[in-house]
């Protein structure tokens, strides 16, 4: 897949619908200073070409009673079985992340939890239980300071292929 140059006007479009999927593209067409049409062919071209992977309703957790956000860092006995441990982790509903991280361990998950309880049940019972699994050390938030989808406004020149890599 070739390399796709995204410009300002790109950018704009970009930084609107990370602030607000749903804003109208008839609004966005008025800040951006182009036709309805054009937002909508630009925002297709960007889905076409990867940049653009989705959009997605977002919930608190705490609405749902999920009141524990949890990090487990995970060190497994065998790097190479990454991915059946993986496979296992897409199985239990509470891990919401899981990147393949550098440093002392090799996982580092994203929990939630109704309490503590719930927290300790997951780890003990289910994680740690998995094979592979050498090892875990948790740190429990005690509150998000920030939460925000990716920085794109002043982005410039930027481009985006199918390897991930900027040239």
């Amino acid at each position: 897949m070739p390399t796709y140059h995204i410009d300002q006007i790109d950018q704009k479009i970009l930084s609107f619908l990370v602030k607000n999927a749903r804003m109208p593209f008839l609004e966005i067409a008025r800040e951006c200073g182009v036709s309805g049409a054009a937002i909508h062919q630009r925002v297709k071209r960007l889905e076409a070409n990867g940049v653009i992977t989705g959009s997605r309703l977002l919930v608190k957790p705490q609405a749902l009673g999920l009141n524990v956000c949890a990090f487990i860092s995970v060190s497994l006995s065998e790097a190479n079985k990454y991915p059946e441990v993986i496979e296992a982790f897409k199985k239990i509903s509470e891990i919401v992340e899981c990147h393949f991280v550098t440093g002392k361990f090799n996982l580092l998950l994203k929990v939630y939890c109704f309490d503590h309880d719930h927290l300790m049940e997951v780890l003990v019972n289910t994680i740690q239980k998995i094979p592979y699994v050498q090892s875990t050390d948790t740190q429990i938030s005690l509150d998000q300071a920030i939460e925000r989808q990716v920085w794109v406004k002043d982005y410039q020149n930027t481009s985006f292929s199918s390897r991930k890599t900027r040239k």
